[in-house]
């Protein structure tokens, strides 16, 4: 199937037509944020799947937060891990040219999917620590997988 490459300029004019549609709708307070309501895709469905998958998978230590109880709390835990697994002043960037996804066939992960009757899948496009799973060149303060060994963007922006 053929999608259309989305470029910088076609994503802009769909956040402007679209951002009237919701810009008045919610205040920036935890009251108006939680009067929302779920949408039904999600409210309605009995079984869907959250993906947390990118660098943080390369040490494969504990969870998600890594990076943050590495760095962020050097939690001596997260510290040991590392001084016993890599060179001395090794930071946490330097695990993004191993993220290789050498595995990742997303057609086939849909098929999965659909076969265990998930109704909804949601890859987390971007963690905690920055990194985003798409080329983020245009955003400040992110990295991406140009970094990385694959240099493929996992969400497919702009495939064609």
């Amino acid at each position: 199937m053929f999608i259309p490459p989305i470029t910088p300029r076609a994503l802009l004019i769909i956040q402007l037509i679209l951002l009237p549609c919701f810009a008045s709708a919610w205040e920036p307070t935890w009251e108006s944020l939680d009067s929302r309501p779920l949408p039904p895709w999600f409210d309605e469905s009995k079984f869907g799947i959250f993906i947390h998958w990118g660098v943080f998978s390369v040490p494969a230590f504990k969870n998600e937060w890594f990076w943050e109880y590495f760095r962020g709390k050097g939690d001596p835990t997260y510290v040991s891990f590392v001084n016993r697994t890599e060179r001395p002043g090794f930071t946490y960037q330097e695990y993004a040219p191993r993220f290789k996804a050498e595995l990742y066939d997303p057609d086939a992960w849909a098929e999965l999917f659909a076969e265990a009757g998930a109704q909804y899948v949601v890859l987390t496009s971007k963690h905690h620590e920055g990194y985003c799973m798409w080329d983020s060149r245009d955003v400040p303060a992110t990295w991406n997988w140009n970094v990385s060994a694959f240099n493929k963007d996992l969400l497919f922006i702009g495939r064609k």
